[in-house]
């Protein structure tokens, strides 16, 4: 069985999305890096989550910037971390209070005011990224959303929302991880002055 016409109809949509948040979204990729810099500079933490695949994503961004985003740049360690890692906490909280509260718990437990809460979720309308960012308020923290589609119940809700034009989720996951790749650059870039 042939599949060339899948192929071809995938990575060209998944362009077609690149080139919409390319040019209707680069200010605001833009401002979420700044976003991301300012609380460092302060002494903050960033806290990534999402759900499943988006819970890859945050991991992974968070990753970039613990190790490095690109080979060769040596620097510090920077101060980023996912929330859907710690695997005790995801079960214990999961099983006593409800899946819901995962991020919540978290962000109640240890969220600073210098600190940026940023929330990966396709649809925007995820519970525990909705509690999760009602405590982060709470607390004072700045909070940056990757949404996509119309933003779901969470649009409008964040410091800074990036939405990318889609309503597919996988071309709005790839342009989430393309959007967190840039972030740690513009990080590495104010922070340590590498390119």
């Amino acid at each position: 069985m042939e599949h060339k016409s899948l192929v071809t109809e995938a990575i060209s949509e998944s362009i077609r999305v690149k080139e919409q948040v390319l040019s209707t979204l680069a200010p605001a990729i833009e401002e979420a890096g700044k976003l991301a810099v300012s609380s460092l500079q302060k002494g903050g933490m960033l806290y990534f989550c999402g759900n499943g695949g988006s819970s890859c994503d945050a991991s992974h961004i968070a990753a970039e910037l613990v190790i490095r985003y690109k080979s060769g740049n040596e620097r510090k360690a920077i101060p980023a971390i996912a929330l859907n890692s710690d695997q005790a906490v995801l079960t214990a909280c999961s099983n006593d209070y409800g899946y819901e509260h995962i991020f919540k718990r978290q962000i109640e437990a240890f969220g600073k005011p210098n600190d940026l809460f940023v929330g990966l979720t396709t649809s925007g309308n995820s519970k525990n990224i909705i509690l999760a960012m009602d405590e982060a308020e709470k607390i004072g923290m700045k909070t940056l959303l990757l949404l996509g589609g119309d933003g779901g119940k969470l649009k409008g809700r964040a410091s800074l929302e990036v939405i990318v034009p889609s309503t597919v989720t996988a071309r709005i996951q790839e342009s989430h991880i393309l959007i967190g790749h840039i972030i740690c650059s513009i990080i590495e870039k104010e922070l340590f002055g590498l390119d």
